[in-house]
């Protein structure tokens, strides 16, 4: 069965760039999860201020999910199971934290950025759900 998803993969250089593609997406959550375990009180005290309850576990939920995500992606590895997890991830996360009309104008224009910039990575998880990793992965789908 020939599917565009098959179509698309045999591209020359398709292999590599779903391999850039999963490694760019994984660096952004690998890079915050980091910070979180550097920063986990601040981290902790802002996850209470959004209403987290017992915010020193979510912070500590969200490093496994975002450092444990990251290196799955880049290695390939149940990359479409990975990708649903941080769809959800990602879509509480702007649910909570970017939430831009409830903001004055002054935050307003920040908020609406990192709302898009979320509902884009949700797109690029959506199409890693849909179409796999790539031949360059532990999977090779």
């Amino acid at each position: 069965m020939n599917t565009n998803a098959t179509v698309i993969s045999n591209l020359p250089g398709a292999a590599y760039a779903s391999l850039l593609g999963r490694i760019l997406i994984a660096a952004m959550f690998l890079v915050v999860g980091i910070r979180k375990v550097i920063y986990f009180t601040g981290t902790a005290a802002y996850f209470a201020k959004l209403g987290f309850p017992a915010p020193e576990a979510m912070v500590a939920l969200a490093i496994i999910i975002e450092t444990g995500g990251a290196i799955l992606l880049i290695v390939g590895w149940r990359t479409r199971w990975v990708a649903w997890l941080l769809v959800g991830f990602v879509a509480i996360a702007t649910a909570t934290a970017h939430r831009f009309w409830e903001f004055d104008a002054a935050q307003y224009g920040n908020q609406l950025n990192h709302f898009l910039k979320n509902v884009a990575i949700v797109g690029a998880l959506l199409m890693l759900a849909a179409f796999g990793p790539g031949s360059r992965s532990l999977d090779k789908s």
